[in-house]
């Protein structure tokens, strides 16, 4: 069997709980018809057809060179090199996020019919650029701070329950109807590349550095990231309102 083939027989295996569930709710349960086999069938094919080459792609591009990257960093030994390196990444990797770009376009829509904005088109569209530029510049510092604290050996469990007693208690304080948009910031900004990309810097930085752990230091920008969107965003509803 081929490496892609066997790829392929890989994402099958981890889509058929979900085939599973669907078939068996709308066949047993609901006892309908699919409206589209046919479709249902070829759209099946094209999610592990692209779900296999995402996989090729992140095992063949973007591991080595997020790898290859953290690792020149750490050999060339300049540690704002790398610190700014993680900002930019973080935020260019964030501000263009789709999913990212429908909540806050989805939250401009919103606070306009609720009034907490006014209902045009120019004040939609900053509310929502201005929700993007703070969880973008939410998740660079994410990695930055994530980066620094692979290089200064911090433990992450402080600063992530450090964190999230902050947002605990800004939620107090923050507008009602900014806590949710907050909480769903956390959860848009891991996109499928920036997962990739910041997961093999981490561990990339933590196999080039003397004395650090690939497992205990590597992993852990992720909770980063999707962390410091949700304090960005409080802060930011504190100060709007």
């Amino acid at each position: 069997m081929t490496r892609f083939a066997a790829l392929m027989v890989g994402a099958l295996r981890d889509l058929a709980p979900i085939i599973v569930v669907i078939a068996f709710f709308q066949i047993v349960v609901l006892r309908q018809p699919f409206p589209d086999l046919l479709g249902v069938v070829v759209g099946l094919l094209c999610v592990i057809a692209g779900l296999t080459l995402f996989i090729q792609g992140l095992q063949s591009g973007l591991f080595p060179l997020g790898e290859g990257i953290a690792q020149s960093f750490g050999q060339k030994g300049s540690a704002a090199a790398v610190l700014v390196f993680a900002f930019c990444l973080g935020f260019g990797t964030t501000v263009a996020e789709p999913a990212l770009i429908a909540v806050a376009a989805e939250a401009a829509d919103v606070a306009a019919e609720a009034g907490a904005i006014i209902d045009d088109d120019q004040a939609r569209d900053s509310y929502a650029f201005q929700l993007r530029m703070v969880v973008a510049v939410s998740v660079g510092v994410a990695l930055l701070v994530g980066v620094l604290r692979i290089l200064k050996g911090w433990p992450i469990h402080r600063l992530i329950i450090g964190g999230y007693l902050m947002v605990a208690t800004m939620t107090f304080f923050a507008p009602a109807e900014i806590v949710g948009v907050a909480y769903d910031s956390g959860g848009v900004t891991t996109s499928t590349v920036t997962v990739p990309l910041v997961t093999a810097l981490g561990v990339g930085l933590a196999t080039t550095i003397r004395g650090r752990n690939p497992m205990v230091d590597g992993f852990g920008l992720i909770a980063f990231a999707s962390l410091t969107p949700m304090v960005g965003v409080l802060g930011y509803g504190m100060v709007a309102s």
